[in-house]
């Protein structure tokens, strides 16, 4: 039986990926703080992994597979440290933030990275991730699988960024919706389950390197455009101009007061990255209008008027809407 060891396994992501072992046969063990129940049929060991003894209850076992999300450079860093020698291999989930620049469309994984973090430096997420590679990559050598999804998507996000769009549709009928004016603007997505499959793929198969997961960039109008159909959607779309947005202080990308997914001009590359690898390697792409069908069904039972962690509230897109329409 294989011996898999989830550093994680009760989140969105790292719980889905303990399944999916669970599912293949595998004998899972998740290491997590404890406030959340590993899947059914895995094993929990509970640890901080900011304490020295983190990994004393799991360091002396030969796993077959371990899984690391961490996005604390330290965190990886520690646990390499204490598995090398007992891990046959590990696959770390980095991410395409992770490279150093957003300027170049179709980037495969020879980009280069952001410059790592120091131990003491302010937190930046990228380079967290960047100096997580280099920590799993230097205790690992060729034992190392390193995964750098793009926007993960799907049922259970807890992000709220992709699920804004097909629950906004869905909820306003026949309402106007308020949109960027960006033509040029592009999304590039994996569903969750995707990845999930995928990183249970290259750990079965023992892969040696790195892989961009992310789906097939398209225009944002479109992705608007299958989103509206899922939801069946009536109204009119009231796009904005980018500057105007700004000015009204609505968001980039994610969080309160935002129009998520949506990115400065300035960053042609940042939804545009290859995935040429991943195909090559079988990554699976589930069709764009799935993953918004099976995001709707997730939105409608959480409630697709609950407060969330991404987006503008209607009231703040009512007046929006109201400014760029004046009576």
């Amino acid at each position: 039986m294989t011996d898999v060891l989830i550093l994680g396994g009760t989140g969105w992501l790292s719980g889905r990926v303990a399944e999916r072992w669970l599912d293949a046969g595998a004998s899972v063990t998740c290491l997590a703080r404890g406030g959340r129940p590993v899947p059914y049929g895995a094993r929990a060991v509970v640890a901080d992994r900011d304490a020295a003894d983190a990994y004393d209850a799991v360091a002396g076992r030969t796993w077959d597979e371990v899984v690391d999300v961490s996005s604390r450079a330290a965190h990886v860093t520690a646990a390499a440290a204490a598995l090398t020698s007992s891990a046959r291999h590990i696959t770390y989930v980095s991410s395409v933030s992770a490279y150093a620049r957003d300027d170049e469309p179709g980037a495969d994984e020879n980009a280069q990275l952001a410059d790592p973090a120091a131990p003491d430096d302010a937190y930046d997420y990228a380079r967290e991730k960047s100096a997580a590679e280099a920590a799993v990559q230097a205790g690992f050598a060729h034992r190392a699988a390193v995964v750098r999804p793009g926007l993960i998507v799907g049922p259970g996000d807890p992000t709220d960024r992709f699920g804004y769009w097909v629950a906004r549709f869905a909820g306003t009928a026949g309402a106007p919706v308020l949109i960027p004016d960006a033509p040029d603007a592009r999304a590039q997505v994996i569903d969750v389950d995707d990845l999930a499959g995928f990183i249970v793929a290259v750990g079965r198969a023992g892969f040696v390197g790195t892989a961009n997961a992310v789906g097939d960039a398209v225009p944002l109008a479109e992705m608007l455009r299958v989103a509206r159909e899922v939801a069946a959607h009536t109204g009119a779309l009231v796009a904005a101009d980018p500057e105007w947005l700004v000015a009204q202080g609505v968001e980039y990308w994610a969080g309160p007061r935002s129009l998520p997914l949506w990115l400065p001009a300035d960053m042609p590359g940042f939804a545009t990255r290859s995935n040429a690898r991943y195909r090559l390697l079988g990554g699976a792409l589930r069709p764009l209008r799935d993953t918004l069908v099976r995001t709707l069904v997730d939105e409608r039972e959480r409630g697709l008027d609950r407060p969330r962690a991404a987006g503008l509230s209607r009231d703040e897109e009512l007046a929006l809407i109201a400014a760029l329409r004046p009576a």
